[in-house]
């Protein structure tokens, strides 16, 4: 538990596809040589930004074994396999761990909502099976995860900490309770590391500038910080991942192929992210170009 809450950089890694609409693993071992590189701490395979939703749970615990197969020895390899399910969520989380992930990060049942004592016991549940990051989002579930929640199973021997969504003001209460809390919200996330003392970032940003993000987390250097502010709100400027996705097509570090329901970012938006992409210096950046592209260069697949 001590090494998982170390861990200041975990990069939700993005998942890549071929022509076909298939995993593409041979660019998706590329993404991660990168991150290691640059000095990741671990990554999450399968999450919002892995477009886990979007895969069979049969592509996702593949993609989690694989991940397991070829980094655990120098990443922590942290599954998505949360559900709304209970069931569901249970199943595939000791399926991940069967094969070898070190944590799972969980998610509190979204869409088909419970009370707080049905959620409570969905993460006492899931908690059974190994270490788990709680993940809070409430944009994206439709629920906050108040300390009501929290607290009551932050006392269970496989909880690792929270990923917080809801601001700095909420990652510095739990860090003062000594809940280990890691920021959700890249733009955030270094006050949230130097000023309010959390334990570090679940970032999006890492997949297109890991090493600055590195930085980020390790430097008290505000400059930098200003500096990749555009970068971060234009990266979530459309729903996540489509910004992301956008992004490494444009670096050429990913094929131009999208799973629908995602489509890139409008041309106007590609513009914007354009002029601030340039601002950096390229070798900072995963991929090994950068261009605007046109509407016909990206595949949509069903």
């Amino acid at each position: 538990m001590d090494h998982l809450r170390a861990a200041s950089l975990i990069t939700a890694i993005k998942t890549p596809y071929d022509s076909q609409g298939n995993i593409d693993l041979a660019t998706y071992d590329r993404l991660i040589e990168q991150q290691i590189a640059a000095g990741v701490d671990g990554i999450i395979v399968g999450g919002t930004t892995g477009e886990g939703h979007l895969l069979s749970w049969e592509e996702h615990l593949m993609l989690i074994a694989h991940s397991v197969h070829k980094y655990a020895d120098k990443l922590i390899i942290v599954g998505n396999t949360g559900s709304n399910n209970t069931r569901e969520a249970i199943k595939a989380t000791e399926n991940g761990f069967a094969s070898g992930m070190h944590a799972a990060l969980q998610i509190n049942p979204y869409y088909g909502r419970t009370s707080q004592a049905g959620v409570i016991e969905h993460f006492n549940q899931v908690l059974e099976k190994g270490p788990a990051f709680i993940y809070n989002v409430p944009g994206r579930t439709g629920q906050d995860l108040t300390p009501d929640f929290i607290e009551p199973i932050a006392t269970h021997k496989n909880f690792i900490g929270v990923k917080e969504c809801a601001g700095n003001e909420r990652i510095a209460y739990y860090e003062n309770k000594g809940i280990a809390c890691w920021s959700g919200n890249d733009d955030e996330s270094f006050n949230g590391r130097h000023q309010h003392k959390s334990h570090g970032v679940i970032s999006v940003t890492s997949n297109i500038v890991p090493g600055l993000m590195r930085k980020l987390m390790d430097e008290n250097v505000p400059e930098l910080n200003e500096q990749l502010q555009g970068l971060m709100q234009w990266l979530f400027c459309e729903p996540n991942p489509i910004g992301l996705n956008t992004a490494m097509m444009m670096t050429n570090a990913v094929q131009k192929n999208f799973r629908l329901p995602y489509q890139a970012l409008t041309l106007a938006q590609r513009q914007q992210g354009l002029a601030l992409l340039s601002k950096l210096d390229l070798n900072d950046i995963v991929g090994d170009s950068l261009n605007l592209l046109d509407d016909s260069d990206f595949s949509y697949i069903c």
